[in-house]
């Protein structure tokens, strides 16, 4: 995918980024999963957003960059989550991925994951990390590269099937938990 289509607002990103194609290609081989579910966050007026209201740390710098990097981090201790950097530099977004369908290295994943049941394999954002292999290591990874990244995909056949909500666990976040920027098919 090229920057372009990282660089604008975080809305429009991840609603298309359902039905695109997360590759992981890792010395373990390579795994991939059709997006099927994604939120939005955004840093400018989002309380649910880890760099509202434009809260620059260490933790939240790939947000601040161009879009199209990797915002690794980690809930709860042990689960790691990924987000996909959006907009300009200077303008703090980010497109969680909440879960994938299994598409290629799926044997790769159950191991990672496991062994648990394939119905769950990469459903839920930890679960997804765990099971494509991705860790704290990909944070910044640059997902126009050739190791963690985005490729075009299916969303021509799921156009029309994509559903919105409230974003899921986020009751923190007052006025903003309501905001259907969650996508999923």
């Amino acid at each position: 995918m090229e920057r372009s289509f990282y660089e604008r607002d975080v809305v429009t990103v991840a609603r298309e980024l359902i039905g695109r194609l997360l590759v992981h290609d890792s010395p373990e081989g390579r795994t991939s999963g059709v997006i099927t579910e994604t939120e939005a966050y955004s840093g400018i007026n989002d309380p649910a957003c880890h760099a509202y209201p434009y809260k620059r740390t260490k933790r939240t710098e790939v947000l601040f960059g161009p879009g199209g990097h990797a915002f690794v981090y980690l809930i709860y201790g042990m689960y790691h989550c990924m987000n996909v950097s959006a907009n300009i530099p200077g303008q703090p977004e980010g497109v969680l991925i909440r879960s994938l369908e299994p598409v290629e290295g799926i044997e790769l994943m159950k191991k990672r994951d496991g062994g648990k049941p394939d119905s769950k394999l990469c459903l839920g954002p930890g679960r997804l990390c765990r099971a494509m292999g991705i860790g704290m290591s990909h944070y910044g990874y640059d997902l126009c590269g050739d190791t963690l990244f985005i490729e075009a995909g299916t969303d021509e056949k799921c156009y029309g099937e994509i559903k919105t909500s409230p974003r899921i666990n986020i009751d923190y976040a007052g006025y903003a938990k309501d905001w259907p920027w969650r996508f999923y098919i």
